[in-house]
């Protein structure tokens, strides 16, 4: 896999913490469509892969605490399961604005990479079943394709059955 960010050498922050890290990487970038149904939906069609290899990020509030949980678009984010994961009791999805806020990222284009501030992160477990996933890149059309062990290791994340 090559390294690749976007033309001009202008990328988003995910791509930035990519380069820094110096991980190999590849940046795949689709028309995004204000009226698709799901992100991360598009994301599969536009680049005809299977879902089980593209991965949505959502920032959930478990025991107050602003925690990320990276599923395949395919499924749902287990809302128990990843409080269990982080060693807590109760999860809820956060507020959007939270989300943007903390993350520095619109919905839709959520990276777990690149955060303005990183937050305890949950990979699911489906994720280590293949050589490398998708997930966003920063921005609504833009995903980075990258090895699992790489996206654990950059953030930190533990990995555990957190989707349905």
């Amino acid at each position: 896999m090559a390294r690749k960010t976007k033309k001009g050498g202008q990328g988003t922050p995910a791509t930035v913490a990519l380069e820094a890290a110096r991980v190999p990487f590849t940046v795949h970038a689709y028309e995004h469509d204000p009226a698709a149904d799901t992100y991360g939906g598009e994301a599969v069609d536009a680049l005809g892969i299977p879902a089980g290899r593209v991965f949505k990020t959502l920032v959930a509030e478990v025991d107050g605490t602003l925690t990320v949980g990276v599923v395949p678009v395919s499924g749902k984010l287990d809302l128990k399961a990843l409080a269990a994961a982080v060693g807590g009791k109760r999860a809820a999805m956060a507020d959007p604005a939270a989300a943007e806020r903390s993350s520095g990222y619109v919905r839709g284009g959520i990276s777990p990479l690149g955060q303005r501030r990183p937050l305890p992160t949950v990979l699911d477990l489906s994720a280590l079943e293949h050589p490398t996933v998708f997930v966003s890149a920063g921005r609504r059309g833009l995903e980075v394709e990258l090895a699992p062990a790489d996206l654990v290791a950059l953030t930190s994340a533990r990995t555990a059955p957190i989707g349905r």
